[in-house]
């Protein structure tokens, strides 16, 4: 039987980025499934403060040149890649001069939130899509990690709902405490509207007039992780809503391991579509 493929993407990982608890998570979990026989890639934006020649990074060809629209513009977008040390996992990065260039990661030195958040969370959601399809690798599983993936349930199931690498694949999403730097602005979901979508389709993002990206990754989702005790009731309320499995957190139990085992319920019920 052939290995089941996990897709895992990231707005951040150690070794590269250690921004918060998801850079832990991104970093130990890929690496249990990969030892439990799963088929791993990973995806995340090639920050400005990654050093490329410390952690061996290359661009790959094949994969950069595409443009990548965002708010009417068009953006280069550059694919490169690292080998995690002490893994046989490959981490690759998009990249992009106007988005990702500058030495910090969600704000300035002042600590003020970067104004162009919005496009750089969309720049890299849409090129996260656009670069699996040119890899030809059918994920069975895709597990998100951060606010700054959010947009990619409704992107793939909307925008991208005719492409046969998604056909079946099962979108998890899981819930952090770390928000974005600032609330983004009343524009945001007019900038994110691409090809094939209406802004109908990301009104879910749209609570009390604020942008909750939680309930808007939760929208399209198949399955909703929380990763903390706090973050508990509001995530499995979501997923009460939209009648898909939850995992709570807790900390008496091994995170890693709870999630290994989640994803065979997604595993599972894909080979009984399959019989």
């Amino acid at each position: 039987m052939d290995k089941k493929r996990i897709l895992y993407i990231t707005q951040e990982m150690k070794p590269y980025t250690t921004a918060s608890l998801i850079s832990d998570i991104a970093r130990t979990l890929p690496q249990k499934a990969q030892n439990a026989d799963y088929e791993i890639r990973i995806l995340m934006p090639k920050f400005g403060t990654i050093n490329e020649r410390r952690h061996r990074l290359h661009e790959v060809v094949r994969l950069s040149g595409m443009n990548i629209i965002v708010d009417d513009e068009d953006y280069p977008l550059i694919i490169k890649v690292a080998s995690l040390p002490g893994a046989r996992m490959q981490v690759y990065f998009l990249d992009n001069e106007e988005f990702f260039k500058r030495k910090r990661v969600f704000t300035d030195k002042n600590d003020e939130a970067f104004e162009d958040n919005p496009q750089r969370m969309i720049f890299f959601c849409r090129g996260v899509i656009e670069t699996l399809k040119k890899f030809g690798w059918p994920p069975d599983i895709i597990h998100l990690h951060g606010w700054m993936t959010s947009l990619i349930p409704t992107y793939i199931k909307n925008a991208y709902k005719a492409e046969p690498i998604f056909e079946n694949s099962k979108i998890l999403y899981s819930a952090y405490e770390a928000a974005p730097p600032k609330e983004f602005g009343d524009d945001f979901l007019e900038k994110a509207v691409i090809h094939h979508l209406e802004e109908e389709d990301l009104e879910a993002f749209d609570h009390d007039g604020k942008v909750d990206f939680n309930r808007g990754a939760a929208a399209y989702s198949d399955g909703l992780i929380s990763t903390s005790e706090s973050l508990n009731k509001e995530i499995e309320s979501l997923a009460e809503s939209k009648e898909i499995p939850f995992l709570p957190y807790d900390e008496d139990e091994d995170s890693v391991r709870q999630q290994l085992a989640y994803y065979n319920e997604f595993i599972e019920e894909e080979e009984d579509e399959d019989e």
